[in-house]
């Protein structure tokens, strides 16, 4: 099965980082199977693959211009939505992925976890309040 368009960015930047060679994630599969071809549409594979992760040591003025072209790239891809949704699922640690930096999708899991948590201990939760 094709990895992900980013995979081997993803080690190379992980193993880059100082003190992570021992930290180098799993190569990753789509959450679901039938998800699994979506990549293969990613606009991400035919670009600069550089834009998508962050260097070691970047800037941060570097970082923010690198991020912003890397989500003008995901801005124009069909397949944005499943990368998005599969960056969420996995969750994936670092760079840009379906048009959110790492640090974007922290703060959408956040709320994620957060309704999640408001949705169980709001009164009458049960099943037929959650449906309605």
């Amino acid at each position: 099965m094709p990895h992900p368009p980013h995979q081997s960015l993803q080690v190379a930047a992980v193993q880059s980082l100082p003190g992570r060679a021992a930290a180098v994630p799993k190569p990753r599969v789509p959450a679901r199977a039938e998800d699994g071809p979506w990549h293969a549409e990613a606009v991400c594979r035919r670009d600069e693959a550089g834009l998508f992760f962050a260097p070691s040591k970047e800037p941060t003025a570097a970082r923010l211009s690198r991020e912003e072209a890397a989500k003008r790239v995901c801005a124009r891809c069909p397949v944005m939505v499943a990368c998005r949704e599969h960056a969420l699922l996995q969750p994936e640690p670092y760079g840009v992925w379906g048009g959110l930096t790492a640090a974007e999708r922290r703060v959408v899991l956040a709320r994620m976890r957060r309704r999640a948590a408001e949705l169980r201990q709001a009164p009458g939760a049960g099943p037929i309040a959650a449906a309605g």
